[in-house]
């Protein structure tokens, strides 16, 4: 019976022995070279670094629609999202009040105006009366003159000499009182002039009320809200209708304090929106606000953005600041093997075999990526995973 075992135990220990050095004989055939394949040796190259960061598109010119006068809403004739030109008529409010105070104030010019007519009639009354007193002064005057010396020589009387100065005296009277009268008249007429200033004057600001009723778009662009509903009662400062700019847009972005040094105005920059297109597009700086927002010690940068119907106000987008340039290391991006959490790339090494290496990459560009750490300039990678086979035994 042992005599059997041991035969068993011998015979089994052969067998796994056998299979022990079969195993370790595969393991030991060399892979076949890799053939037909693309490598790159890895290098640096030139990389202009950039600072990034984000913004908010905005219209560079939107304004608020109020009203300037109490009055219903009688009409309302765009939506949201309607497109308008300058000068189109957009709500009307009830004008009835203006308009009563515009044939009043009509009325009043025309009565001062009336007012003015019978005036010149009296002035003219007036400047004839004032040219009648005047000669009649100076016939007296000279009647005067002359009697004074007949007087001296004693050809007339006393008593004849007081008469003609009677009459000399009343003449004199009569002059000034009709002076004193025109300039009276003419001066009531400066007052009706006046009237009629303040009357022209008054319908003007009549009228101009009654234009308020009338909400007009002040330049051609897109409404983009709409505060009142019809038969409303609207209140002077209320605000109506927002309409805002569609051919000039820009991207106000933050941009941090450390950062404003590489920024001028004028500089064009790339900028994505990636609601429209991944595509960049270029953008002019126009503006650097000077204050810096206390929160978030970032200012505001004002970037020009090309005339697109695509744009919208209140899109997201970021713009890429050109910074100092840098080598890096990068390689293809059909040369990176993501396994889970492990990125990898294929080395092949002196032998022509490829061996799979560990690394840790970084910032993108275009169909490339940076590689921080994991390989050394000089080395050979694979742009594609290789097919690898085993020589037989």
């Amino acid at each position: 019976m042992r005599y059997y075992l041991l035969i068993v135990l011998s015979f089994a220990l052969l067998i796994f022995f056998t299979a022990c050095s079969e195993k370790k004989q595969v393991e030991k055939v060399p892979e076949k070279p890799v053939e037909n394949i693309s490598i790159e040796v890895v290098s640096t190259r030139p990389i202009k670094e950039v600072y990034e960061t984000t913004g908010t598109v905005r219209s560079k010119i939107s304004t608020v629609l109020a009203s300037k006068l109490m009055g219903q809403v009688t009409a309302i004739y765009v939506k949201e999202g309607d497109q308008v030109k300058s000068g189109q008529s957009l709500l009307t409010i009830d004008d009835r009040e203006q308009t009563v105070q515009v044939k009043k104030a009509q009325a009043g010019l025309a009565e001062a105006e009336s007012g003015l007519t019978e005036m010149d009639q009296v002035i003219a009354s007036a400047e004839a009366s004032k040219t009648s007193a005047k000669a009649n002064r100076e016939l007296t005057a000279s009647t005067y003159q002359r009697y004074k010396a007949l007087l001296e020589r004693e050809s007339i009387s006393r008593q004849e000499f007081e008469e003609v100065e009677t009459k000399y005296k009343a003449a004199t009277a009569e002059l000034e009182r009709s002076e004193k009268i025109l300039e009276s008249l003419k001066a009531k007429k400066l007052q009706a002039f006046a009237r009629i200033d303040q009357a022209k004057a008054d319908i003007s600001s009549s009228k101009t009320y009654q234009s308020y009723s009338r909400i007009t778009a002040p330049f051609s662009g897109v409404v983009t809200s709409k505060n009142v509903d019809l038969g409303a009662m609207a209140t002077p400062g209320q605000p109506l209708l927002t309409i805002e700019d569609t051919q000039n847009y820009q991207l106000e972005a933050l941009v941090a304090e450390s950062k404003l040094s590489l920024i001028h105005l004028g500089d064009e920059l790339e900028v994505y929106i990636d609601a429209i297109s991944q595509h960049k597009i270029t953008g002019k700086v126009q503006e650097i606000v000077p204050s810096v927002d206390i929160s978030s010690r970032s200012f505001v940068v004002k970037i020009s953005l090309p005339t697109t119907l695509a744009i919208r106000s209140g899109m997201f987008g970021r713009v890429e600041i050109p910074m100092t340039e840098k080598q890096i290391i990068t390689v293809p991006i059909s040369a990176i093997k993501e396994r889970g959490q492990l990125t990898s790339v294929y080395v092949v090494d002196e032998k022509g075999n490829p061996q799979m290496r560990l690394v840790k990459t970084g910032k993108p560009y275009g169909d490339r990526v940076e590689i921080l750490s994991g390989l050394d300039l000089g080395e050979k990678v694979l742009l594609s995973e290789p097919k690898l086979a085993q020589k037989e035994k």
